[in-house]
């Protein structure tokens, strides 16, 4: 049965396999869509190339499964959900399918309007799966005379489009918005765009056909992060993290981090991580403070599960004295 929600181009799956000549495919998908991995796992079988599903989870385009398909000698990832990353280099040829979504956006952003009804010009961001209909959204606060700003493409395949650690389409537009409507599933995108940018937003669910603020949990997760950041300061001993997920390997930004945070007296231990779990850190007692160079949604989503603080790196900034808490908020979470 094919998913009544998401475009998983089936046929396209097909025709690129027989196409290229693959034998052996790696198929990774995002934690929503890991339920349709049997069955495009039999679309490629019929394909004529054995196909093998990563259970690990999978982040975003900056999570690419390359050295698990190098391992599995695959010569085909075909990776779920998530658009190109021009700046991660493919080892592995891999075929992006964006898992658009099937829904119309028109009542969704309907049941919004009540959290913007007092605010008259609008940013409008969306992920992927929805970045094609961004129209549909867009005459939606027009009927009702709001002005709508849409960020320029860029470095991203749409206009409009953010991910989970780079909101520079919303950035680019936020001087001339009063607040933001993203247009997807969750809070997570939504909340990133209001740390980036400083600005009141508000979800637009196609899935759970609802309209929200999330301005509340934003204002939890600030107060959190200034309590990470005095307790970060008075550490001595600091681990940064140096991701080895494809798109998070940063060793040069993490030496820069080490660099300032010696000039401030601290002592600094370099990490390499795959994942930065809780239980990984825990092996490291001396430490009492982490700075992670990888995903910054680490520190900020997953704050609450460490028992020791995990800074971003503008937040390691401030404790070495190189940015003020008011800067901060003024630049934001995500580094330029």
């Amino acid at each position: 049965m094919k998913s009544s929600t998401f475009d998983l181009e089936e046929t396209r799956l097909k025709e690129e396999i027989e196409k290229r000549g693959a034998k052996r495919v790696l198929i990774q998908l995002p934690e929503g869509l890991k339920p349709e991995g049997p069955r495009l796992a039999a679309v490629i079988d019929k394909a004529g190339a054995l196909a093998i599903v990563s259970a690990d989870p999978c982040y975003g385009a900056c999570d690419l499964a390359v050295q698990e398909a190098e391992i599995l000698a695959a010569d085909l990832i075909v990776h779920y959900g998530h658009s190109k990353m021009e700046f991660i280099p493919e080892r592995v040829p891999i075929i992006y399918i964006e898992a658009k979504a099937m829904l119309s956006l028109k009542t969704a952003v309907e049941k919004a309007l009540r959290a913007l009804e007092q605010w008259k010009r609008i940013g409008l961001t969306t992920t992927v799966q929805h970045a094609e209909m961004m129209g549909e959204a867009r005459e939606t606060l027009l009927m009702v005379g709001k002005s709508v700003a849409v960020g320029d493409a860029g470095h991203f395949a749409y206009a409009g489009q953010v991910t989970g650690c780079d909101y520079s389409n919303a950035c680019a537009v936020m001087n001339n918005v009063d607040a933001f409507l993203f247009v997807g599933g969750g809070k997570f995108h939504a909340v990133g765009v209001a740390l980036a940018t400083s600005k009141p937003t508000v979800v637009a669910d196609p899935y759970e056909c609802r309209g929200y603020s999330v301005d509340t949990e934003v204002q939890k997760i600030i107060k959190q992060r200034w309590a990470s950041i005095r307790k970060a300061k008075e550490s001595k001993h600091f681990g940064v993290i140096i991701g080895l997920k494809s798109g998070q390997r940063w060793t040069e930004k993490a030496l820069q981090v080490r660099d300032r945070l010696e000039e401030a007296g601290k002592r600094v231990t370099l990490l390499a991580l795959h994942e930065v779990t809780p239980e990984a850190l825990m092996g490291f007692p001396s430490l009492s403070a982490y700075v992670s160079t990888a995903c910054p949604r680490i520190s900020l989503d997953d704050a609450t599960k460490f028992q020791k603080p995990v800074l971003t790196v503008n937040e390691a900034l401030v404790v070495a004295g190189e940015l003020t808490w008011e800067q901060l908020l003024k630049k934001g979470w995500f580094e330029d």
